[in-house]
């Protein structure tokens, strides 16, 4: 993920929503800007049997862009909030200044100041649901499945409900509220042609824009007939966004490979996964395995180091602990930086 970020003596709700994660500690009024790219990086650790593991800290790994060693600004497990990385790899809480602190005098706190350590926890999550003529049949079984995903997530997790067909419906708008979520899900009518990659590009488009970390999850019945722009294209924009994508598809492999290797192609460059779930048991075994990851993962920001290559940039996480070496990780393969401002 690449923002142009301001960062103010006097941190203000506007510009937090480009710099979710950053620190400000100055009260006076005093006020600079500066551009700044940043780097949002979620992966999972597995060992040998695929069980996730848990509990590394910035220490534990490295991660190298173009084989040029970054340093980590912050650090965060699953839901919990991010935190500072020191020089030394030591962590401790980020905060904004009298965010949530009454004033020496007794005065309220600032109401322009915001608590990052409360609005960066959780995922926002973006349900992309298709809703097109393919979806006539499992229709209903298949928003159970999505409801009970919904219903599972953790607390501190936003949802937002987007249905397609051959135009995208924001059904239900970010929000912590699983009943209205689940409300507008409960809406979403069967019909038309099947847009995906239209819809998906305008889901990555709103994702972006919101601070902290997002996944968008879709579920997908059927093959796209009705969009104007190519997966790689929309691949491409997820994976500089610093997006992961779960694809849940209930058409078989062998039915629709060209699908199925777009899908396969989309998930695996995005640091997220497919799922090819036929069955209403199935698809609800994928969705908690979803669920499983958001709860599992890591998710690093850094500042890239110079680096004078305009293209696609490598990254590579590394463990730094000769017994946890076996250990797989999954996490997109790159980005590429975006010009101008």
């Amino acid at each position: 993920m690449r923002n142009s970020l301001k960062i103010a003596a006097t941190v203000t709700t506007a510009a937090l929503a480009g710099c979710f994660w950053l620190r400000a500690e100055n009260q006076d009024q005093t006020t600079f800007h500066v551009k700044v790219d940043m780097v949002v990086l979620s992966f999972t650790v597995t060992d040998g049997k695929g069980h996730y593991v848990n509990g590394l800290r910035p220490k534990d790994f490295k991660v190298y862009e173009d084989e040029i060693l970054q340093k980590p600004a912050t650090f965060a497990e699953g839901n919990h909030a991010p935190l500072q990385v020191l020089d030394g790899g030591e962590t401790k809480p980020l905060h904004t200044a009298g965010a949530v602190e009454t004033a020496r005098n007794g005065a309220p706190p600032n109401p322009n100041l915001v608590d990052l350590r409360q609005d960066a926890t959780g995922t926002n999550v973006f349900v992309l649901f298709d809703t097109s003529n393919y979806m006539y049949r499992g229709f209903v079984y298949a928003s159970d499945a999505i409801a009970d995903f919904i219903r599972g997530l953790d607390r501190a997790d936003s949802v937002a409900v987007y249905t397609y067909s051959r135009n995208l419906n924001r059904a239900v708008p970010l929000n912590r509220d699983r009943i209205t979520a689940i409300a507008g899900l409960r809406k979403a009518v069967a019909g038309d042609d099947s847009a995906l990659y239209n819809c998906l590009l305008l889901t990555l488009r709103d994702a972006a824009r919101v601070p902290g970390r997002k996944v968008v999850i879709v579920f997908s019945n059927g093959p796209d007939n009705a969009s104007m722009v190519a997966p790689d294209d929309v691949r491409a924009v997820a994976e500089d966004e610093g997006i992961p994508i779960y694809v849940i598809s209930t058409t078989e492999v062998n039915n629709d490979p060209i699908s199925s290797s777009i899908f396969k192609r989309i998930s695996t460059n995005t640091g997220g996964k497919s799922y090819f779930a036929k069955t209403w048991q199935k698809q609800v075994e994928a969705f908690e395995s979803i669920r499983e990851d958001l709860g599992n993962s890591y998710t690093v920001t850094y500042y890239p180091q110079p680096n004078p290559n305009e293209g696609f940039r490598k990254i590579r996480i590394a463990l730094t602990s000769e017994t946890m070496k076996k250990y797989k990780i999954r996490a997109r393969p790159g980005y590429r930086p975006q010009r101008g401002f």
